[in-house]
């Protein structure tokens, strides 16, 4: 059954993902040694990063948002907000609000983490 939320039957851009990577990962890096098994376990990690990116995306990008908007006081697009909030960093004009631009920006370098690497965070490291 198609999954109501969009127009694409299964398989899903995310599970033809996993079945690529976990060839990859089954079938060819076993069998293989050398470039061929270094360049499958590198193309395994990078699926296994699109995964992560196709599963936390939506929630991920709305909590930027909202944490843009949140500390900046208006509205915009991600990229929009971001620039502008680093021009105000260089400008100075936040020096007076460190801790709420540090929890922002630690926020966000914890999403990009999540998908680029979870193993990079530490663990009991604060949310």
């Amino acid at each position: 059954m198609p999954d109501p939320e969009t127009l694409h039957d299964r398989p899903s851009a995310a599970e033809l993902v996993i079945a690529v990577r976990e060839y990859l990962e089954q079938d060819v890096m076993p069998s293989t040694e050398g470039r061929v098994a270094f360049h499958a376990r590198v193309a395994a990690n990078v699926l296994r990063m699109v995964e992560r990116e196709l599963t936390l995306a939506a929630t991920q990008t709305a909590q930027e948002s909202e944490r843009l908007v949140q500390l900046l006081g208006h509205e915009g697009t991600i990229r929009e907000l971001t620039i502008e909030l680093a021009k105000a960093i260089r400008a100075g004009d936040w020096d007076t609000r460190q801790a709420d631009v540090h929890k922002c920006v630690r926020a966000t370098v914890r999403a990009k983490l999540e998908v680029a690497n979870p193993e990079y965070l530490l663990a009991g490291d604060e949310q």
